[in-house]
């Protein structure tokens, strides 16, 4: 089995473990795709066709305000699933962006083929409902942090969950994400690292 399908089983087991013929039915609809860096693979007002799977490179989920204003919600890379989930999952058009910050290696999934999978696969079902609420568990967490935290912890969480994010990712990204602006981000950068 090739590398990326290698790391799409190990991700699918640690959420919820598949028997074997689920598991080959859940494989069989990945296709591989790759995008080059600063692709936009969803825009906002789009509708999201796929769930992908991360196999290599660096991506974002991020939003732009009626006043033009930017923010950076999520950021995704190896392993992990990646895209705006709800409006997949709900089929509607998407109110955010999904775009790559580095050259991207993937597999993705329709839709249709998923939907398919999940009516006719318990199991499968099962797991994408794991994955999901497992995304929805951090998303709160993530609430928390933005309504209660100060600059500072929010940097210190984000170094503990993700140590090597400051190699993979712009700090104007980061900064976005944090919701701070990118001089107080240097800053907490230089305090931190001392």
């Amino acid at each position: 089995m090739e590398e990326k399908w290698q790391q799409l089983k190990k991700l699918v087991t640690a959420i919820r473990p598949l028997p074997e013929q689920d598991w080959q039915a859940f494989a069989a609809v990945w296709k591989p795709f790759s995008a080059k860096r600063k692709e936009t693979l969803t825009a906002a007002g789009e509708q999201e066709h796929y769930l992908y799977f991360v196999a290599a490179g660096v991506q974002r989920v991020f939003y732009f305000d009626d006043q033009n204003r930017e923010a950076t919600l999520l950021f995704t890379y190896a392993p992990s699933f990646g895209g705006v989930l709800d409006a997949l999952l709900l089929q509607q058009p998407s109110r955010y962006y999904y775009e790559t910050l580095t050259p991207s290696v993937f597999l993705r999934a329709s839709f249709s083929e998923l939907e398919q999978l999940m009516q006719t696969y318990p199991s499968i079902g099962l797991m994408v409902r794991e994955g999901i609420t497992h995304s929805l568990s951090g998303v709160l967490e993530r609430l928390v942090e933005l309504q209660c935290f100060s600059s500072e912890e929010k940097f210190r969480k984000l170094l503990q969950r993700s140590p090597h994010i400051l190699q993979l990712v712009p700090h104007k990204y980061l900064a976005s994400y944090l919701g701070i602006d990118a001089t107080n981000f240097s800053k907490l950068l230089n305090k931190v690292r001392t």
